[in-house]
């Protein structure tokens, strides 16, 4: 075995292969102590000398695959180490979370090949990533910092580690397992295959028309650089460009799309949008919160905070950790779920943070409260458009993708 013990006052540790490895299959036998215990292996991973870490100079960055005995059951998720943070939380294959065992050895199967990254625990699939960031380099086994003295000693152990790197073959996963594809606008075989769909190209206003006009806005939004973007009208809701939809309307579907704030700006995703409602700014629908918490002021109004970013805008607050949610002005992706039955999900960066039944008394009841009661059955439309709102801030789309569920 080679075994780790945590270290009062230590940063994260690692030891590395001295080789660099792009494409392999990785097996390696885990084990940790107890709950309170974290750790993982990078993968395709690098050192800079150079920057600060703490007091500390220099620092490992690169895909992590986890080893969480805790509560949270994340283990076989993906973690970017020294950059962008979660790319693949376990919450996106609830399945797998109970496939790490506490205190008993753990067969974990990591497969790199291209631009994907899959993995295992004890035979049963956990996380499928496709990214392009990195493409190769070290392999290494983390102990990771104990914020609390009381923590030190704590052991983790590795044996049976064992690579693959000629005649690689890749391993099919459930369709039930959720992809997540970090290339913008982007979809994989395997995407195509299990229903997604563009609702943006990265290139062209296809598929998308003014709220109220016939064809895409003259101003007010911008197409280049893979991204759709709302410019700055001094905050102005609907006074420059307007709202855009899509062409086409939709009832059951799982949508994903990336967004990136500026400061202090506001926008939103709305779906069941029907353009049925007469209203002298923004059409009218339910509505998935894009907005600086911290600056703009829309935050702090409504009730319980159901004005914030990934909430059901003046229905239901969203209940996000912000450790979870990249800086304005990095990207970050929402996920909208509206099952056949009517059960509705929002999420954020993979993490589920509100849920609710559409149509039901108590949505209902939120209605009656909220500023939607002077329209008869808000939000309980069969079918609608796919909205993304002109709030008179900038904002920017990509990698807007949908799944018609049946």
């Amino acid at each position: 075995m080679i075994v780790g013990t945590t270290v009062a006052g230590s940063p994260n540790t690692f030891l590395a292969t001295e080789k660099n490895y792009g494409d392999f299959i990785l097996e390696f036998d885990a084990k940790v102590d107890d709950t309170a215990s974290n750790s993982g292996v990078q993968i395709r991973s690098h050192f800079d000398a150079n920057e600060i870490n703490g007091n500390n100079k220099g620092r490992v960055y690169g895909y992590q695959v986890e080893e969480d005995p805790s509560s949270r059951k994340w283990s076989g998720g993906i973690y970017e180490e020294g950059r962008r943070g979660w790319l693949y939380p376990v919450t996106l294959n609830p399945t797998a979370q109970n496939a790490f065992k506490t205190a008993e050895w753990n067969h974990y199967k990591v497969e790199a090949i291209g631009n994907t990254i899959k993995t295992w625990i004890n035979n049963i699939p956990v996380a499928y990533l496709i990214d392009s960031v990195s493409h190769n380099g070290f392999i290494a086994l983390q102990v990771h910092a104990v914020p609390d003295p009381s923590l030190a000693g704590k052991k983790m152990y590795w044996k049976d580690i064992r690579i693959k790197t000629t005649d690689l073959t890749s391993t099919s996963f459930p369709e039930s397992v959720f992809v997540v594809n970090m290339i913008p606008n982007n979809l994989s075989a395997t995407e195509k295959e299990n229903g997604w769909k563009l609702l943006f190209d990265g290139k062209t206003s296809n598929g998308w028309r003014g709220a109220f006009k016939t064809g895409f806005p003259d101003h007010g939004w911008r197409i280049d650089s893979g991204m759709i973007t709302v410019l700055e009208s001094n905050g102005e809701q609907g006074k420059n460009g307007g709202d855009v939809v899509t062409l086409n309307e939709y009832s059951a579907f799982d949508l994903t799309f990336q967004f990136k704030l500026t400061s202090g700006a506001n926008s939103g995703v709305k779906y069941f949008v029907t353009l049925n409602e007469k209203s002298d700014s923004s059409a009218i629908g339910l509505e998935y919160q894009v907005l600086d918490d911290k600056l703009h002021p829309d935050a702090k109004l409504g009730r319980n905070g159901d004005r914030t970013l990934a909430s059901l805008y003046d229905l239901i607050p969203a209940n996000k950790n912000e450790r979870y949610f990249n800086p304005v002005g990095q990207w970050n992706w929402g996920r909208i779920i509206v099952y056949p039955n009517n059960h509705v999900e929002h999420w954020l960066n993979g993490i589920k943070v509100l849920e609710y039944e559409r149509g039901s008394k108590e949505f209902e009841d939120l209605v009656a409260i909220s500023k939607y009661k002077i329209w008869d059955h808000f939000g309980e439309a069969k079918e609608g458009h796919i909205l993304l709102q002109d709030h008179g801030n900038e904002v920017s789309f990509r990698s807007i993708k949908i799944k018609v569920l049946n």
